[in-house]
C-alpha cells in the first residue's frame, strides 16, 4: 500500500492543509477578535499580508502615505472602542506611521501600529540589512506598549497583548513588531489555531470607590456656581444617556471640549459654550468628565481661571473623573478624584442623586444665560455680514446651516483659524460627530480621518480644512476617489499659513507663510475623478455643499477666502514666540 501525499490547497497562496504560516495566523488572530478593517500601505515585507487579508474578507484600505493611514486607524479606534489597525512596511514606513502612533497615545485613542521589520540577528549586529532599524526601541517612548513576535506560535499572544494594551484602562497607541521571517514560518495548523487567543473583556469596568463617589457628591451639593466640563474621553466612553441624565438631573451647566460637542446638543439650555470666558473663572466647583487640565484648559490656572498670573490658581474646587489615578493633581489640587471608567462613575453619581437634589442657584444660571444671549447676538451680527471676498465667518455660516440640516454627518476639522472659528460657529447635535486635531493640535489628520469616518460610520463626511492643514495629506483625495467615499471637503483658501499677506523683505522669494496665489485645489480632486468646485460666494458654497451631500460623490470645494482674514496661530498666538521688533 503506497503512502498518501498530503493534500495541497490550490491557488496562489497554496499551503498544505496540515500546515499554517505566519501570514494566515496574523489574519486569523485579527478576525478572531472582531477586527475587520486594516488601514495601511503595502510593500516589503507586508505586501502579501495585505493581499491575503483582503482575500480573507478583511477590508484593507490602502493609502498614499503611512502617516495618513495611521491617523485613520487612530480615529477609527476613537469611534469604535476597538483598536484601529495601521499596517506599514519597515523602517521608513514604520517611521511615517510613528507620528500617528504618538498622536493616538497622547489622545487616548486605541490603535495598533503593526509594522514589518528587518531580521533581528542582522539588526542587532548592525550589519546593514535592508531598511535596518530597531523599531521596537524607537516605538517604546511614544507608545502605551510595544511588543515583538519572533515565532509563529506566539502570534496569537502578541495580537492579544496588543489589543488588551490598546483598549484597557486609559486607551492608547500600541506597537506590534513582526519581522519578515515570521510571515513565512509554517507550523502545524492545529497547533497554530490553538495558539490564537480571543481576548475576553479587554476593557473591564473599573468601579469607583463608594467613599470617592460620596466625596464628589458632597462637594457638588455645597456648590453655588457648579460647572461640568466634558472632554473627548466622555465622548469615547459612549455613556451618552448617563451623561445627559447627570447634566439634566443636577441642572449643572456644562462646557464641552471640541470633540465632546454634541454629547448633548450645543443648543441645549445648559450648554455654556457661548459663555466660556465667564464660567471658567467664576465657577466654584468644576467637575471634569473625561477632560484633562492640560494646555487646552490653561492647566487649570492663570487668568483663564481667575488667577492673577499664569501660575496662580483660581478659587475653584475640582472633581475629576478619570480612569487613571495619576491624572489627579497633575496641575492643580483635585479635591475629589473619582477613579474608574466614565460610565461606571457617572452611573454611581446618578444613584447617589436623590429626587430632591437642589438645582444650582438661579443667580448663577441667569448670569450664564445673560452672557450667552449677549455673545450669541454678537456672533449673529458677525455671521449676518456678507463681505466680498468671503471671510471665515461668512463661509462657516453656510457650513453651520449645512451641518444643522445633516446632523448625522461626520464633521472633520483641522487648521488654525479654520479650526478655531469652526469650533465656535458650527453647532453639533449628536455624539462623536465632530473629530479634530485633538490634544496635540496636530495638522495633517484631515484626509485620514475622512476615510475612517466614512468607512466606520457609513455616513456623509464634511471636512473643513485650512489650506495649510490640507497640504499635509492632500494626496489622499485619490484614496477618497478610489474608494468612492461620500466626503465633502471645504478648503478655506486664503493663500497661506494663517493668511496670505506676508512678504519677503528682500523681494526674492515668497514669504515662508505664503502659498501660490489663487491656487485651485478643486482641480486636484477633478484629476482623480471626483467633483471639484471653486466657490467665491456663500451662495456658491451652499450650492456646492448641498450638491455634494445629495450626490454622495467625493467632492472638494475651493472656498476662496480674503487673504487678509485670519490671525497668527489662530487663538493660541500667545504660544508662538516672536522675535523682538526692530525700532
Amino acid at each position: 500500500m503506497g503512502t498518501v501525499e498530503p493534500q495541497v490547497a490550490s491557488g496562489p497562496n497554496a499551503q498544505t492543509q496540515h500546515m499554517i504560516d505566519g501570514f494566515q495566523l496574523v489574519i486569523d488572530a485579527l478576525k478572531l477578535n472582531g477586527i475587520d478593517t486594516i488601514y495601511g500601505l503595502p510593500g516589503i515585507p507586508i505586501t502579501d499580508l495585505t493581499r491575503r487579508a483582503q482575500a480573507a474578507g478583511l477590508r484593507v484600505l490602502s493609502f498614499r502615505h503611512e502617516q495618513n493611514a495611521g491617523y485613520a486607524a487612530s480615529i477609527a479606534g476613537f469611534l469604535t472602542q476597538k483598536p484601529g489597525i495601521c499596517l506599514t512596511v519597515s523602517a521608513p514606513g514604520f517611521l511615517n506611521g510613528l507620528n500617528a502612533l504618538a498622536h493616538a497615545t497622547v489622545n487616548c485613542f486605541p490603535m495598533i501600529l503593526i509594522s514589518g521589520s528587518s531580521e533581528r540577528e542582522i539588526v542587532d549586529l548592525q550589519q546593514g540589512d535592508y531598511e535596518e532599524m530597531d523599531q521596537l526601541a524607537v516605538a517604546k517612548p511614544v507608545a502605551k506598549a510595544a511588543f515583538r513576535v519572533l515565532h509563529a506560535e506566539d502570534i496569537g499572544v502578541g495580537v492579544a497583548r496588543a489589543i488588551r494594551a490598546a483598549v484597557s484602562g486609559r486607551p492608547g497607541g500600541v506597537y506590534l513588531d513582526l519581522p519578515a521571517k515570521l510571515f513565512a514560518q509554517s507550523i502545524d495548523s492545529v497547533v497554530g489555531r490553538n495558539s490564537l487567543i480571543k481576548v475576553v473583556d479587554p476593557a473591564p469596568k473599573q468601579i469607583p470607590a463608594p467613599e470617592a463617589v460620596k466625596r464628589a457628591l458632597d462637594l457638588l451639593k455645597g456648590a453655588k456656581k457648579p460647572l461640568i466640563i466634558l472632554g473627548k474621553g466622555a465622548a469615547y466612553a459612549q455613556a451618552d444617556v448617563e451623561i445627559k441624565s447627570l447634566v439634566e438631573k443636577t441642572g449643572i451647566p456644562y462646557l464641552p471640549m471640541s470633540m465632546a460637542k454634541g454629547l448633548l446638543p450645543d443648543t441645549h439650555e445648559l450648554c455654556a459654550s457661548a459663555a466660556r470666558s465667564f464660567v471658567l473663572p467664576d465657577a466654584d466647583v468644576v467637575m471634569l468628565i473625561g477632560a484633562r487640565l492640560n494646555w487646552l484648559l490653561s492647566h487649570g490656572k492663570g487668568k483663564t481661571w481667575g488667577g492673577k498670573g499664569h501660575k496662580d490658581w483660581g478659587g475653584q474646587k475640582f472633581i475629576q473623573i478619570d480612569i487613571s489615578p495619576q491624572e489627579a493633581d497633575s496641575n492643580v489640587r483635585i479635591d475629589a478624584p473619582l477613579v474608574g471608567d466614565i460610565g461606571s462613575c457617572v452611573s454611581a453619581l446618578l444613584q447617589g442623586i436623590s429626587s430632591g437634589w437642589a438645582k444650582p442657584p438661579a443667580e448663577w444660571l441667569n448670569a450664564i444665560q445673560e452672557k450667552k444671549t449677549t455673545n450669541v447676538a454678537k456672533m449673529g451680527e458677525t455671521l449676518a455680514k456678507n463681505p466680498s471676498p468671503m471671510n471665515f465667518h461668512s463661509a462657516l455660516n453656510v457650513v453651520r446651516d449645512i451641518v444643522k440640516a445633516n446632523p448625522d454627518a461626520m464633521f472633520v476639522n483641522e487648521g488654525a483659524n479654520a479650526l478655531d472659528f469652526a469650533r465656535s460657529i458650527v453647532d453639533m447635535y449628536k455624539p462623536r460627530k465632530r473629530i479634530d486635531v485633538g490634544t496635540w493640535g496636530i495638522m495633517g489628520v484631515g484626509m485620514g480621518y475622512c476615510v475612517a469616518a466614512a468607512v466606520v460610520t457609513k455616513q456623509q463626511v464634511i471636512a473643513i480644512e485650512g489650506d495649510s492643514a490640507f497640504g499635509f495629506s492632500g494626496m489622499e483625495v485619490e484614496t477618497l476617489c478610489r474608494y468612492n467615499l461620500p466626503v465633502c471637503i471645504v478648503i478655506m483658501n486664503n493663500n497661506g499659513v494663517y493668511k496670505g499677506t506676508d512678504v519677503d523683505p528682500n523681494g526674492r522669494d515668497p514669504a515662508p507663510t505664503v502659498f501660490v496665489k489663487g491656487a485651485r485645489y478643486d482641480k486636484l480632486m477633478e484629476a482623480f475623478g471626483g467633483v471639484g468646485v471653486n466657490a467665491t460666494t456663500p451662495a456658491e458654497l451652499r450650492k456646492a455643499m448641498e450638491d455634494a451631500i445629495r450626490s454622495k460623490k467625493p467632492t472638494l470645494i475651493n472656498a476662496v477666502i480674503d487673504e487678509t482674514a485670519g490671525t497668527e496661530s489662530g487663538r493660541i498666538t500667545s504660544l508662538n514666540p516672536t522675535a523682538g521688533k526692530k525700532k
